[in-house]
């Protein structure tokens, strides 16, 4: 009878045990889910909030803007900040739009082309240096814009370039070069090279190879390359500000930062200016979204 009261006693023990090591899980399982939402709360908050503050203000009258105690919920609603800056005579905000809309874009196609090059150079063929320029490109791609702007511009003025939109050419793909480049070597080295043996065995060449096999092949990192090199030069201002002195040359953040530093109480004006500045990135990023987490995660996992 002893010998079962503790088999008996033992078995209680070991339910109780579990019941509350289940407890424990699950207790567990709440705070880790409510830490996650509370982290994924706080992020939206900081960089969803400058975005809703530009926007509310952009449509506010300029009686609710400059005022002591501002509302974060409108007041009131109205187009005529939009209104004035299309049609104001002194700001030519439609000529800064497509001033930035054609540099970056052909600087991110620009950039593309090199890099689709470069990058099959890098992975598939062997040369001597071919590691020192991979590792010199990193090292670049590490550099801070201003530490090259006065090499840059010594050189786009001996080539007799200063003012022009192809100094913002050359130095947009300068700089965006190395992040192309990075993206595009690192996907590469994925692709087996069977497939290019099989093409070299119909008789492409090695041109042929990159734009009719691999290039088809990496259309999701090709998107995701094209989108952060339009982003990097569609945001840029120091290369603009430096090399660019005509108004009907500027590009978008040059503009706005002067439309900030001539004018005063423009605060709805320039607000409307940056939200109609992010809706391209922001259209762009959404349309692609599928490409831009296929192209990041492309080539993590070999096989």
């Amino acid at each position: 009878m002893n010998w079962i009261a503790i088999i008996a006693s033992a078995a209680r023990e070991s339910a109780t045990g579990v019941r509350l090591l289940r407890q424990q899980v699950r207790r567990d399982g709440r705070l880790r889910r409510l830490g996650f939402y509370i982290s994924l709360g706080l992020t939206l908050l900081v960089s969803l909030f400058p975005f809703y503050v530009m926007f509310i203000t952009s449509i506010s009258p300029d009686d609710a803007i400059y005022v002591d105690d501002p509302s974060l919920l409108p007041q009131a609603v109205t187009l005529k900040q939009y209104t004035v800056l299309f049609g104001s005579e002194t700001f030519a905000f439609t000529s800064y739009f497509l001033n930035s809309a054609v540099v970056a874009s052909i600087t991110a196609l620009f950039s593309l082309i090199i890099g689709v090059i470069g990058a099959y150079s890098f992975t598939r063929l062997e040369y001597p240096g071919n590691t020192i320029i991979r590792r010199g490109v990193v090292v670049v791609y590490m550099l801070s814009a201003i530490t090259v702007v006065v090499p840059l511009f010594m050189l786009i003025s001996a080539l007799g370039l200063v003012d022009t939109r192809l100094s913002l050419l050359i130095t947009y793909t300068v700089s965006t070069l190395p992040l192309t480049l990075y993206m595009l070597w690192n996907y590469f080295e994925s692709i087996p090279e069977a497939i290019e043996e099989a093409a070299m065995l119909d008789g492409y060449s090695r041109i042929e190879i990159i734009f009719r096999v691999i290039v088809p092949l990496s259309l999701p990192v090709l998107v995701a390359t094209f989108l952060f090199a339009f982003k990097i030069a569609w945001n840029e201002y120091l290369f603009a500000s430096v090399f660019l002195k005509s108004q009907a040359k500027l590009t978008l953040p040059i503009g706005i930062e002067q439309m900030n530093a001539n004018f005063s109480n423009v605060w709805g004006q320039i607000m409307a200016a940056s939200f109609l500045t992010t809706l391209p990135i922001i259209v762009m990023f959404l349309y692609l979204e599928k490409y831009m987490v296929e192209g990041l995660t492309a080539g993590a996992v070999e096989g």
